[in-house]
């Protein structure tokens, strides 16, 4: 598992064996997602700190704000190759790769790392500052969900 000890592995599995099945996504399917992340969200307490950079502010290019509640806040990422995005921060989010490709990702500690998101990956992150670039020959396309958390983090929100 990347990022941290929110979700356990058999939890990412359910979820990304569901969302595989999302190949060509439509309004009804990406509301479905929405839906289907934002449960298992309820399910769980997620702290979010105050972040410095709106990515939807300072990348507002390649990220748009599909949805927000109180709760979560859903991005549509669209990242063309050679793009580098403006710095910027995330609470704890999940990421579904809608269209992969390769990356270089420059963290706020000055540590440059390069990897390949894939299609249909599901991927956990706690909170980062950081910029991305797309290094790859095609779009990088990707759903973000940032997790927003209550006073009692941790906690399920269910009784």
């Amino acid at each position: 598992m990347m990022g941290g000890d929110v979700f356990d592995e058999a939890t990412l599995k359910m979820v990304k064996d569901f969302l595989n099945g999302f190949v060509k996504l439509s309004a009804m399917r990406i509301r479905t997602l929405i839906i289907l992340v934002i449960t298992v969200a309820l399910s769980f307490g997620c702290p979010q700190p105050a972040y410095a950079q709106n990515p939807a502010v300072v990348n507002s290019k390649t990220i748009r704000v599909r949805f927000e509640n109180d709760r979560v806040r859903v991005l549509e990422a669209i990242l063309p190759p050679g793009v580098k995005e403006q710095v910027h921060s995330h609470p704890a989010y999940v990421i579904y790769v809608l269209e992969g490709g390769w990356y270089r990702n420059y963290a706020a500690d000055g540590k440059i790392t390069e990897g390949e998101l894939k299609t249909g990956d599901v991927i956990y992150r706690d909170p980062l500052t950081h910029a991305a670039e797309n290094i790859g020959d095609k779009p990088l396309h990707m759903i973000l969900v940032e997790l927003k958390g209550d006073s009692e983090a941790g906690k399920s929100s269910r009784p």
